[in-house]
């Protein structure tokens, strides 16, 4: 099997995809590697199904954030955890849209965006 292209627009977007994350996995304290392999594993589904579907390349960002969202609550519990409500049960954010570009973290609860994908960090605590 060849390689991937690392300039094609797949590839470009599955990187900064996995940048995203990353970051926001930084962000939380939550890098460590068994955590990191679950970004690699949403990556390399991610790559199957945008090849499958070209149209959805500007989806991947959202996609593999959720998709490592929904593994670390299989293995850990909420991630991430909602910084905008103080008080009540601790929840986890929502990324939005569920299928679109420009995703962003968004308290369900208080339905306000907290942050794009990838960008937690900025988000005061």
């Amino acid at each position: 099997m060849d390689a991937p292209d690392p300039t094609s627009p797949l590839e470009q977007a599955l990187h900064a995809a996995r940048a995203l994350v990353l970051a926001d996995l930084v962000a939380g304290a939550v890098a460590e590697a068994d955590v990191v392999s679950l970004v690699e594993d949403s990556v390399v589904h991610r790559r199957w199904w945008v090849e499958q579907w070209p149209e959805g390349v500007e989806f991947v960002a959202g996609l593999v954030a959720q998709d490592v969202q929904d593994a670390l609550l299989e293995r850990y519990g909420r991630w991430p955890l909602c910084p905008a409500c103080g008080s009540g049960d601790p929840h986890a954010l929502d990324v939005e849209p569920e299928l679109g570009a420009d995703p962003h973290w968004v308290c369900g609860k208080a339905g306000v965006v907290v942050a794009a994908v990838g960008s937690l960090g900025t988000v005061p605590r």
